[in-house]
Parts: C-alpha cells; sequence; structure tokens
C-alpha cells in the first residue's frame, strides 16, 4: 500500500505522527460519473511527487502516518461505523484525521466520532453541491445527504463555500436553519475578501473539501463537475484565513474520481490536502 509522501517520509509510528491519513475508498450512491473508490489511491500514489516545503511550510515535518484503507464492504452503517474506528485510532495517539474519499458519504463516520470527542465544533465545507438533502435516490446515506446528518442528527453548525448546484428543498433548509453560505456566485462575481466566518462560529472547525467545489477546468476528475467554481489560490487563501485563530480537528478531501491520462487531478488533490494539513492549527 502506498503511504502518503512515501518518496519523502520513511515508515514511522502512530503515536509520531500529527496527521493521520484515512483513505476510505468508499463509493455506493454516486449519481452521475463514478470513480471515486479509485480516488484514495491515486491520491496517495500522486503524493510521491510533492515538495516537502509547499509554499508556506513543511507539514510533514511534524509527521505523517498512513492508516490500512478502511474496509468498505457491505452496507453504509457497517463502513461508517469502521470509519469511526479509525477516527478514534488516530485521536487515541494524538493524531489528527485526515480522510480520503471515496464519496462524500465518507465524512460522515468522521464527524459522528469527533463529535463524541469534541462535542460542538463548525464545519467548514468547500462543495459544488450543498448536500443538505434528507434523502436521495431512497437513501438518507446518500453522498447528497452527508451535511443534512451533520447539521440534522449531529446539531453541528455548518459554513458553506463555492455551492452552485442545489435543489429548492436545499435552499429552503438553509434558510429555515440560517446557514451561513458564499455560493459560487458570490465568489466568482465579488471575490474572497468578503468572506469570513460568522463571529459565533465555533472555535474548533473540520474542513470537508469535495473537490468539485473547485472549477471543472482545474478539477475535471470529479462524479459531478460543475462550472463557476473556486480557482486554485482563492481556495488556498480562504483556507488560510478561515482557518487563522481556529482549532482545526479534523479535514478530508472526497469525491476524486481519476480519469486516465490526466495525473494532473490527482497531483492536484494530493498538493491541496498537504497544504490543507500546513493550514491546520
Amino acid at each position: 500500500m502506498h503511504r502518503f509522501f512515501s518518496s519523502e517520509l520513511a515508515p514511522g509510528a502512530p503515536e509520531d505522527a500529527r496527521f493521520h491519513v484515512i483513505p476510505v475508498p468508499y463509493e455506493k450512491t454516486v449519481s452521475y460519473g463514478g470513480g471515486t473508490q479509485h480516488g484514495p489511491a491515486a491520491l496517495l500514489e500522486a503524493s510521491d511527487q510533492l515538495e516537502l516545503w509547499n509554499g508556506f511550510s513543511v507539514p510533514a515535518e511534524h509527521g505523517i502516518y498512513t492508516q490500512p484503507f478502511v474496509d468498505c464492504s457491505g452496507d453504509a452503517e457497517s463502513v461508517l461505523s469502521r470509519i469511526q474506528v479509525a477516527v478514534r485510532a488516530a485521536l487515541d495517539v494524538g493524531g489528527l484525521p485526515i480522510l480520503l474519499g471515496g464519496e462524500h458519504t465518507v465524512t460522515l463516520g468522521a464527524l459522528r466520532e469527533l463529535h463524541a470527542e469534541h462535542g460542538e465544533f463548525g464545519i467548514i465545507q468547500f462543495d459544488a453541491h450543498a448536500d443538505l438533502r434528507d434523502e436521495y435516490e431512497g437513501s438518507k446515506l446518500s453522498h447528497a445527504c452527508v451535511m443534512r446528518r451533520a447539521v440534522s442528527d449531529l446539531g453541528l453548525p455548518l459554513f458553506q463555500l463555492g455551492v452552485r448546484a442545489l435543489c429548492e428543498e436545499e435552499e429552503q433548509f438553509r434558510v429555515e436553519h440560517g446557514i451561513p453560505h458564499h455560493d459560487g456566485w458570490d465568489i466568482g462575481v465579488n471575490g474572497i475578501s468578503h468572506v469570513s466566518l460568522p463571529e459565533v462560529f465555533p472555535k474548533k472547525v473540520y474542513v470537508t473539501f469535495d473537490v468539485d467545489g473547485l472549477d471543472a477546468s482545474i478539477m475535471p476528475a470529479t462524479g459531478t463537475p460543475v462550472p463557476g467554481g473556486i480557482q486554485w489560490y482563492q481556495a488556498l487563501q480562504l483556507l488560510q484565513a478561515l482557518l487563522a485563530g481556529r482549532q482545526c480537528i479534523g479535514a478530508d478531501v472526497v469525491e476524486l474520481a481519476p480519469i486516465s491520462g490526466l495525473h494532473y487531478c490527482e497531483f492536484t488533490a494530493a498538493q491541496l490536502c498537504y497544504n490543507i494539513m500546513g493550514f491546520m492549527r
């Protein structure tokens, strides 16, 4: 199994690593293009091409441990339970879980275990889609419902960035629950200088980054690419600004669906993952 940054980092003990990469090749409810089950392996392989200096710092100096791939056989609840076990293993040695999806449903497993550990924290979501449907294609554990489960089931505050595809049900839910957001149109037209978290947003946060939050011109390798997304340096600036002064307790990069011959996509996802590590406090 490939480890994150195995080209530069020798194998180490989990208790010596700040960042615990957890690959979760789960794909059961994708609704358009498939292939996200191949995302974690492709991202890990691409990470060997990264540089230790990411332009801001050297996150690897704090240690990166890659856990075994989570077993994704069986029903969704079984997989989510295994994700919770993997996240707990990271927390028990003082590590920060970094999930690699797989479809966006995997995020719920991390959120459940982190909620048990920390109580309330806020979620910062980068995504083309709101993922706030209560049910989609007969499942409440669809990738299209993951943020609904976070808000409704776990009671976690949510802040959304880059959304540009949502249904009326999701828009109504955002209004009813006062979910703060800066959608793709807002960011595309007005830039990002005005974007900030609400003053009452929790100091502890979790970052979930669906790669389709990036513009499809730089990230076509995802099941539902949507035009009008966040550009690369906008994403880095937003991450840096929104995490400043906050404790980031975990993160994920999900929905990468590799396209043969377009290896820049998995490299972009690996670079994004490494940069997120660098912005975590």
